[in-house]
């Protein structure tokens, strides 16, 4: 078949990959978004997808809107059988997806309905479940909305961070679209309708949401440590004020006023239960572990962090 490839993180790059070394179908095309500004400097950078792709020496279309007059007639041109789509980060309208013979299909990193929208890993984690997946859509009007082709479930450990879990779906992902694309190959495809009744729309994560509460529960702050890494963090203020970066963490038993320090090695009470400071960044600096960190900036017991 002939593909065109949409997408932009670091996430569409094995699903990429996997097509081409397939070798089942031939990708005419490949869109993602425009270079963004990046790093202290700001330089124009282009999207993980789309640095992958130029290496491969795929044709890479970067439209500031996809739905435009000019990259709709582009994409037509390219006369492509399948639109596949990996987080690519804009709304795709239905003119789009009709230029395709099979029209578009996504790989998105959760077990829909559940989790429709943006960071569906992370709120995995943040909530506490046990266990999260992968699941592949037809595209349609409603974001993440579509029947769904192929699902998998993946365990989610209690150790599971976003940053290692992106990467372990993202391969999952990558196989499970394959198979997905056999499907529609050997018109096989058992499409299956979203219930709309268990549908769990998330929002977009803000910077924000790093800050530590430290009324809420152990686990629950735990939970949020491991969702936000690598991004937001999550972040505190140290007794003097300064910022500190909470990279790990791990449960104890504790009890005292949210945010005191029960000790002098960072276990810190919560609204229920205690929370120990394993590995830290402060402000400027790399992580490290906290025995490091309180080596040049010990705390005290009874001391409190914001």
């Amino acid at each position: 078949m002939r593909i065109v490839f949409m997408g932009s993180a670091e996430l569409a790059v094995p699903s990429l990959r996997a097509i081409l070394q397939g070798g089942m179908d031939d990708v005419v095309g490949v869109v993602s978004q425009p270079d963004r500004p990046a790093g202290r400097k700001r330089m124009p950078t282009p999207s993980p997808l789309k640095a992958f792709a130029e290496q491969e020496g795929l044709n890479v279309m970067v439209p500031e809107k996809i739905g435009d007059p000019d990259a709709v007639a582009a994409l037509a041109a390219l006369e492509p059988d399948l639109l596949v789509v990996v987080a690519y980060g804009q709304y795709i309208p239905q003119r789009v997806i009709e230029l395709a013979r099979y029209e578009a299909i996504n790989v998105h990193p959760s077990l829909l309905p559940k989790y429709r929208g943006a960071a569906p890993i992370q709120w995995a984690i943040l909530n506490g479940d046990a266990q999260t997946g992968v699941s592949i859509i037809y595209l349609a009007k409603k974001m993440d909305a579509g029947d769904i082709l192929r699902q998998e479930t993946f365990p989610l450990g209690v150790n599971e961070t976003s940053a290692t879990l992106h990467d372990k779906l993202s391969l999952l992902g990558s196989e499970l679209l394959l198979e997905a694309i056999d499907d529609i190959r050997n018109d096989t495809v058992a499409r299956t309708v979203q219930d709309e009744a268990q549908a769990v729309e998330i929002r977009k994560l803000a910077k924000e949401d790093g800050a530590i509460d430290w009324a809420q529960s152990a686990e629950a702050i735990r939970n949020r440590i491991r969702a936000f890494d690598p991004w937001p963090g999550s972040f505190c203020k140290l007794p003097n004020g300064e910022a500190l970066k909470v990279w790990k963490a791990e449960l104890e038993d504790g009890r005292g006023d949210p945010g005191e320090l029960l000790d002098d090695q960072l276990l810190v009470a919560t609204g229920e239960g205690g929370l120990r400071i394993i590995e830290v960044q402060p402000l400027g600096k790399k992580r490290m572990p906290s025995a490091a960190f309180l080596n040049g900036s010990p705390l005290a017991a009874g001391s409190r962090l914001a």
